[in-house]
């Protein structure tokens, strides 16, 4: 499936960054470098490695109200400072091959001034501009940051999610950042490879043709529900096995036992599917609360069991309660790995959103309770 990506806010421009880096490590893309990143500050941000500079762009540079903190948390300020500069948005989308992509994919950090306010504009004006799906990517903020990101996002649940076609959820507070050895955020890193595992499907090794290859069509299906969708991931290393006269002398020097049981490849599939399934997912959910689901298997040709395939859909279809599941192959002919990418659609039952939801009004309430002390305050009375 081909996407071109928008990446708003700080955070939305990360991880617009390393699902780019991870495409060029993995040799599988989805966006063919189709992407621009948006930010409402003074300056350009300076560690976005994959993206050029002509791809990114500020707005609000020249409004009174936003410094070097951009709009310091204040939706409303980035509502203002978007609609303002919408014939400048539409000027760097021009750039974007939209018209030939599938769709869009928006990604924003909903905890944000600038990715709650500015993400749900430019959706809103995407929508009404172009035919193509506009998808959302939306980072819940994590418990720890406190209670005006929590407010943010809820504000942003109920603006963003009407608006796009579906909107893909990654939890701050169920992947905690941690940096690796290079620097990157690990959780960032996670996302970005379910990502192009999942949208990066069927986009190359076209000379070997998959007995049920996934498309763009299959997602398309999937998300058509709208609302929240979840993602869970599982890969294996695979290992070669000793086969022929090799593995008869390994087996009589008493290296192999030839009587051990072996995992076949349909075992192996479903194994693999169930983790997926089981694993941590972008933002836990009750699976059986989503309305579809998508299973993609990527690797080497010979290691994708049909068997295990249908073995597996049919362990999902009972686990999620629907028939609504899709299933598609993606062969890797150069691939050592073999994974399962599992995308739930429209789910209802995700505790974060309500205790994310619970914590915005704690802490409304908290302020007004402050306002109102304040005013009886004896300076401030008559």
């Amino acid at each position: 499936m081909e996407l071109a990506l928008v990446g708003v806010g700080e955070a939305g421009s990360r991880i617009v960054d390393r699902i780019l880096a991870v495409e060029a490590e993995t040799e599988r893309t989805f966006s063919h470098g189709n992407a621009v990143v948006c930010e409402i500050s003074q300056t350009i941000p300076d560690d976005l490695d994959m993206i050029p500079e002509a791809q990114q762009f500020l707005i609000g540079d020249t409004h009174h109200a936003v410094d070097e903190q951009g709009v310091d948390g204040d939706p409303d300020l980035a509502v203002e400072v978007t609609r303002n500069d919408l014939p400048e948005i539409r000027r760097a989308f021009d750039s974007l091959p939209i018209h030939e992509c599938d769709g869009i994919l928006v990604v924003a950090g909903l905890g944000s001034g600038t990715g709650s306010g500015a993400g749900s504009v430019i959706i809103e004006d995407l929508q009404a501009t172009y035919d193509e799906p506009v998808y959302a990517l939306g980072v819940l903020p994590a418990e720890a940051e406190g209670g005006q990101p929590a407010v943010n996002a809820g504000r942003a649940l109920r603006s963003i999610v009407p608006a796009a076609d579906s909107m893909l959820t990654f939890d701050r507070e169920t992947w905690q950042p941690r940096v690796d050895e290079d620097g990157h955020d690990e959780a960032t890193h996670a996302l970005a490879t379910r990502v192009v595992t999942l949208f990066a499907a069927g986009e190359l090794d076209s000379s070997t043709v998959a007995e049920n290859a996934v498309d763009s069509s299959d997602i398309i299906r999937t998300l058509a529900p709208g609302g929240l969708s979840s993602l869970g991931h599982a890969a294996t290393e695979l290992e070669s096995e000793p086969s022929g006269v090799f593995a008869r002398l390994l087996t009589w020097l008493g290296v192999r036992d030839e009587a051990e049981p072996q995992t076949t490849d349909a075992a192996k599939v479903k194994s693999l599917v169930r983790r997926a399934a089981n694993s941590r997912l972008t933002v836990p959910c009750d699976i059986a609360s989503a309305e579809r689901a998508l299973v993609v298997l990527s690797g080497p040709p010979q290691e994708l069991s049909r068997r295990g395939f249908e073995s597996a859909r049919q362990w999902l279809e009972q686990e999620t309660d629907t028939v609504e599941i899709l299933a598609g192959d993606d062969p890797r002919n150069s691939s050592s790995t073999l994974e399962a990418v599992v995308l739930f659609s429209n789910v209802t039952d995700v505790p974060r959103i309500d205790a994310l939801q619970q914590q915005a009004v704690d802490y409304q309430a908290d302020a007004g309770g402050d306002r109102d002390e304040a005013a009886m305050s004896p300076e401030n009375q008559d």
